[in-house]
């Protein structure tokens, strides 16, 4: 910031009332907007529900180039460079960041005023935030890939890109909502560069929901995937990426190859949408996850038919056919092949978290209810028809690749008698 009067900073008034009229109640400079208070206000005599601020001062930009600038607020604030608004935002639900881009030469000085309004919320602050063009970003990570030993490439989407009403200026989103589901072009056009230097390179995935990295998972050897991990997140990454916690994570959502493989957002039939019915091939499936050991499963119990209304009990044992210990996730999928009435695809109906000694077996127990081997017939009554039960037990979603490779048992299971049907 530009000197303005007697030291740097920006002018503010703070106003008793939330319409910034009247004499302010107070005045000083400071140096930065970038406040919290939570549910007190910024001086005693002011009123902590209803107040309300305004800054004046002169922003001097170092470089030539696009600024992005805008801010962040719980009620409302208005930022406004030589008279004219650049952003704006209001929100009762939580603070979200706001920003344009703005062009700036080097050396000139611009007004800028920021108003901000407290209105009844117990959760008051107000950040400004701008950030300088560098137009040499990229080959500033090639360069320090290339000094390096090992490449951790954290890639993936910002809290600020994806949620709900949201404004959002950026290819492949529009107001918060997805309308594609790859990774920024920006992220793979890096990683293709850095790719070349032959260095081992492990990518942290940080994003809130599904990605198709097809370019990645077919030439990056290692992929966490790491969501929002929170305050300790960074702890536990590496924990993972140096061995001295072995993961055991599923993916609770499935992950497609592309949006044209999934309905659109505003059908809300569930036909082609999610595991229990895409019939397509995915990039990841639900329940996917790896870890720094092997496993493997033998069917322990079983019945050959049972009667309709009584429940299916099974058993498995699981083995750990690594060097490592570690946490498998048992899954137990339902299929209903022979069925015509409602039904999906498959249905995880159980899962199991066991941790396992390198070498050791453990039997793990299931036992099926009738609702869970249920279809739905056109008045959605859940009815166990006379048939075949396809169940299927392993570290992940039956298929083709892992029926082939063991990891999977399937048992078919004999009803007897007339349809049964549930009370709900």
């Amino acid at each position: 910031m530009k000197k303005w009067g007697f030291r740097s900073g920006l002018n503010v008034e703070y106003f008793d009332n939330n319409k910034l009229e009247g004499i302010a109640k107070r005045t000083r400079v400071d140096d930065n907007i970038d406040f919290v208070w939570w549910n007190k206000a910024p001086f005693d005599d002011l009123n902590p529900e209803e107040f309300s601020i305004c800054w004046r001062g002169v922003l001097v930009p170092p470089v030539t180039g696009e600024y992005a600038i805008g801010g962040e607020a719980f009620t409302g604030y208005k930022l406004s460079v030589d008279g004219k608004e650049v952003t704006q935002g209001r929100d009762q639900h939580h603070a979200r960041k706001r920003y344009e881009y703005v062009q700036f030469e080097a050396g000139k000085p611009y007004e800028i005023e920021v108003e901000y309004v407290q209105d009844k919320t117990e959760y008051a602050h107000v950040k400004i935030l701008w950030d300088v063009p560098n137009p040499n970003l990229k080959q500033e990570a090639i360069d320090l890939a290339r000094n390096s030993d090992l490449v951790i490439l954290c890639m993936g989407l910002s809290p600020l890109l994806e949620g709900e009403e949201m404004k959002v200026n950026v290819e492949g989103f529009a107001g918060g909502d997805r309308l594609d589901i790859k990774l920024p072009a920006v992220q793979t056009e890096l990683m293709k560069e850095i790719q070349k230097l032959g260095k081992p390179t492990v990518l942290v995935l940080l994003n809130g929901s599904a990605l198709a990295f097809n370019w990645e998972a077919e030439n990056i050897p290692a992929i966490l995937e790491a969501w929002y991990p929170g305050q300790s997140g960074g702890t536990a990454i590496a924990d993972v990426i140096f061995g001295d916690y072995n993961p055991a994570g599923r993916l609770p959502v499935t992950f497609y190859k592309d949006v044209n493989q999934i309905p659109a957002f505003d059908n809300y039939d569930m036909q082609g949408k999610t595991y229990r019915y895409f019939e397509g091939k995915p990039l990841y499936e639900f329940g996917y996850g790896l870890s720094y050991t092997t496993f493997q499963y033998k069917l322990r119990t079983v019945p050959e038919s049972v009667k309709n209304g009584e429940d299916i009990s099974v058993s498995v044992d699981v083995t750990n056919t690594g060097n490592m210990d570690g946490d498998e996730v048992v899954q137990l999928y339902v299929s209903l092949p022979d069925s015509k009435l409602q039904k999906p695809i498959r249905a995880l109906q159980g899962f199991k978290r066991v941790h396992l000694k390198k070498g050791e077996t453990q039997t793990v127990k299931f036992t099926l209810k009738p609702h869970q081997i249920a279809a739905r017939n056109k008045e959605n009554i859940p009815v166990v028809e006379t048939g075949k039960v396809q169940v299927s037990i392993g570290s992940k979603q039956p298929d083709a690749v892992s029926l082939a490779t063991g990891n999977v048992v399937e048992v078919f299971i004999e009803t007897e008698g007339d349809n049964y049907f549930i009370n709900e």
